[in-house]
């Protein structure tokens, strides 16, 4: 009786363990799933920010969750990527914060951090008076710039 109680109390030990190591192992998942969110730019509830559109003849170096900046600060994120099958360019939506009004004669470039930085989309902004609303598309757009074709450029003395 005292063995068989023993085993017992061995097994309740044991699952009690692993009822520890599953709960750690689900709480580190849903932290993978939040990080995931943050970073991509997806949330739940999206009513912080509107949609503005773009497109580029190259967003290399683009991708969902890219920063948007104006001046540097950043204004929202690259929510979606795709490319149009008929123009053969890169169309962008962008999440912009509430809160941003932005001229709607604006430009966008996609900006380099430098050499070995990142690329984000920057915003030069126009000087209208009227504003973008949701579901605006830019018209004024400048795709990145490869920095191999322009060492080329210049080591070879092409002006094309």
């Amino acid at each position: 009786m005292i063995t068989r109680l023993g085993a017992q109390s061995e097994i309740m030990k044991e699952n009690k363990l692993e009822v520890i190591i599953g709960a750690c192992v689900l709480a580190v998942a849903l932290g993978f799933v939040i990080f995931i969110y943050q970073t991509t730019g997806l949330s739940v509830s999206n009513s912080r920010h509107y949609e503005l559109k773009a497109d580029f003849r190259s967003a290399d170096g683009i991708h969902v969750g890219t920063d948007v900046r104006l001046a540097g600060v950043k204004v929202g994120t690259v929510s979606n990527l795709v490319l149009n099958l008929q123009t053969y360019r890169a169309e962008a939506a962008l999440a912009i914060e509430n809160e941003i009004d932005i001229p709607d004669d604006s430009a966008l470039t996609v900006s380099s951090e430098g050499l070995l930085g990142g690329n984000f989309i920057e915003i030069i902004p126009g000087a209208s008076f009227e504003y973008m609303q949701p579901g605006d598309e830019f018209l004024d757009t400048q795709g990145s710039v490869s920095l191999i074709s322009l060492l080329l450029k210049f080591v070879s003395g092409s002006d094309n």
